[in-house]
């Protein structure tokens, strides 16, 4: 015996243009019939909650899974699994442009089709919106389906039994905007520059090299709109000694010069700048006007 609930959707061109687009979901579990073998020309995350089976991709041996588990199906690559004897899944196909992208930064990894999961709490929480939003009848279901695609995608990424607290990415982004070459990053924590872009593209979906310009960038961007540091200044800050050479890097990045960056913001940014940076892992608590004049909401 087994149960099964699914739905499938199909949106138009305008909305594949968003890049992701939601093909179809479905909840099933007990002593579920085989799938496949067969190939699709999409995308599926399979999300294994509990039980186990196994998993064959093209040419190899029947695969174990036991839950928690994600069975990748990728287009082009035939496929074939099953419960043994009763799992609990749900499974969501998709398919757009930014799949590529997902792959190439790992959130899709069609080298693994089968990935242990830590949990699956929050990629269940994704589908569940997917769910919701396939009542019949919703307006918003491809663009409500396709957000939670993405989330499902970062949810999914977080949860895979290898990642963790990553204690090199940590300490790349404590020292991020010291001036330090990628060469000499990996020697503060005994590692050859191979060695040391494989843990951060692992991790991070990057190498070190992006992944460093994006955490300078970002502060550059807080120092830009929350001080009145001279662009020289707010380069060392980030790790630059060269202000020209940060400034095209800058402009290069973020398709805006510096100053321009600075003033597009500070026109933006209502009640003008201050001369602390907020710290970001603990933000400043907006008050309502209950809380400031008393009155009820």
């Amino acid at each position: 015996m087994y149960h099964t609930w699914m739905r499938y959707f199909t949106p138009g061109p305008v909305h594949h243009r968003l890049g992701l687009v939601c093909l179809g979901v479905g909840l099933q579990h007990g002593t579920l019939p085989a799938v496949g073998p067969r190939t699709l020309d999409h995308h599926v995350a399979v999300v294994i909650s509990a039980g186990t089976g196994w998993f064959r991709g093209p040419d190899g041996p029947r695969r174990p899974v036991a839950a928690p588990a994600l069975l990748w199906l990728t287009p082009g690559v035939p496929h074939h699994y099953a419960p043994d004897p009763c799992w609990d899944e749900s499974f969501v196909d998709f398919t757009g442009a930014a799949t590529a992208s997902y792959t190439e930064l790992g959130y899709i990894d069609p080298d693994h089709p089968v990935v242990p999961l830590s949990d699956t709490a929050t990629a269940r929480a994704a589908i569940g919106r997917i769910v919701r939003a396939a009542r019949h009848g919703n307006p918003y279901l491809e663009v409500e389906t396709a957000a939670a695609v993405h989330e499902l995608l970062v949810a999914l990424r977080r949860a895979r039994a290898d990642t963790g607290s990553d204690p090199v990415l940590a300490a790349l982004a404590r020292d991020a905007c010291q001036p330090l070459s990628v060469t000499e990053h990996a020697a503060r924590h005994g590692m050859t520059p191979a060695e040391l872009r494989t843990a951060v593209r692992r991790g991070a979906g990057c190498g070190p090299k992006d992944y460093l310009l994006g955490i300078r960038l970002g502060r550059a961007k807080e120092l830009l709109i929350g001080t009145e540091l001279p662009i020289a200044a707010v380069a060392r800050r980030v790790g630059y000694d060269d202000p020209a050479y940060f400034s095209r890097l800058f402009t290069r990045r973020v398709g805006t010069a510096p100053a321009r960056f600075r003033a597009q913001q500070g026109q933006a940014v209502p009640g003008g700048f201050t001369d602390r940076v907020p710290d970001p892992d603990h933000p400043p608590t907006i008050r309502s006007h209950s809380a400031t004049d008393g009155r009820s909401p």
